[in-house]
């Protein structure tokens, strides 16, 4: 598994906002998504990056599901970290789902 961690550019609420259904789409239809969701920032409202980790064997395979992202070709970040991750606790129930 890979974590992305993707903080976005000053100033890209728009453009996330018009980007989202694209990057959902993208998310749901890749099937490499373990989990994920966006960063907030201080008001707990805005949208300030992403969190997503990716159900991949290799860091190719996930800087290629990133470049893909229309979040990334929309430019909407300003840096994109990428970090072997292994899950340990917790479960990795689908937020959607559980509700």
């Amino acid at each position: 598994m890979f974590c992305l961690i993707c903080m976005d550019r000053p100033e890209s609420e728009d453009l996330r906002l018009a980007t989202r259904p694209d990057h959902i789409a993208y998310v749901q239809e890749s099937g490499k998504v373990a989990m994920g969701g966006p960063f907030l920032g201080e008001d707990g409202k805005t949208m300030i990056g992403s969190l997503i980790v990716l159900n991949v064997d290799s860091r190719a395979e996930a800087e290629s599901w990133a470049h893909g992202d229309p979040y990334a070709k929309a430019g909407l970040f300003d840096r994109v970290e990428i970090h072997p991750w292994k899950h340990l606790l917790g479960g990795l129930t689908d937020a959607q789902t559980a509700r």
